[in-house]
């Protein structure tokens, strides 16, 4: 059914000026109103929860960025430590390597013209992923034999670690000095094989 607006109009150009303003400014409050009610409250709404979302998407990209930038440094710290563990390998003789390496030590001893008073290897001291073997010495031989001796020791592929070193001449006034240290070589334990000895064996 058809609506004839005309016959309102008439009758409002029919009402008095003041009447007819306040007729327009309650249709104009009216459609302002609805407007708002249907319109801009529920738009506003959706606003506030996008925007809420978006600082909740940029505070998660913010925090992927931070765990990207770790993850980087932690890959690089672990390509390092797997370096340093590779290298620490070359230094640390397996048990088969052992004997020779103590037989290398008595052999350096002799061609500095030392005489081995005592050479005896003592007990095992287990550690987390390696093994202490200390061996107390005792030498016969000048300051300088000496000297000679303990840079080869130190010059070996080996790591050999010489600790309580206590030096006496055998006589008053005499140039031969009765030595005794420990000397400490280390292994990695039985079974503590890396990820890439264990990737090779396959």
């Amino acid at each position: 059914m058809a609506i004839d607006l005309n016959v309102y109009f008439d009758k409002i150009s029919k009402l008095r000026m003041m009447h007819r303003v306040l007729i327009f400014a309650g249709t104009v409050v009216l459609i302002v109103g609805l407007y708002i009610w249907l319109v801009y409250i529920p738009k506003t709404g959706e606003i506030t929860t996008i925007k809420s979302e978006l600082d909740r998407l940029e505070r998660n990209i913010e925090i992927a960025r931070v765990r990207a930038k770790n993850l980087k440094r932690l890959e690089a710290d672990l390509v390092k430590a797997q370096g340093d563990l590779q290298v620490a390998i070359k230094l640390l003789p397996t048990t088969s390597e052992i004997p020779s390496l103590l037989k290398n030590i008595t052999k350096l001893g002799n061609d500095s013209n030392l005489e081995f008073l005592l050479f005896s290897p003592e007990k095992q001291v287990s550690k987390e992923f390696y093994v202490e073997i200390p061996v107390s010495i005792e030498l016969l031989g000048s300051y300088h034999d000496v000297a000679i001796f303990f840079d080869k020791v130190g010059k070996l592929d080996r790591i050999v670690n010489v600790v309580d070193l206590n030096m006496i001449p055998t006589k008053e006034l005499s140039a031969t000095l009765k030595t005794s240290c420990k000397a400490t070589t280390y292994r990695f334990k039985e079974g503590k094989k890396t990820e890439s000895e264990r990737k090779k064996k396959k």
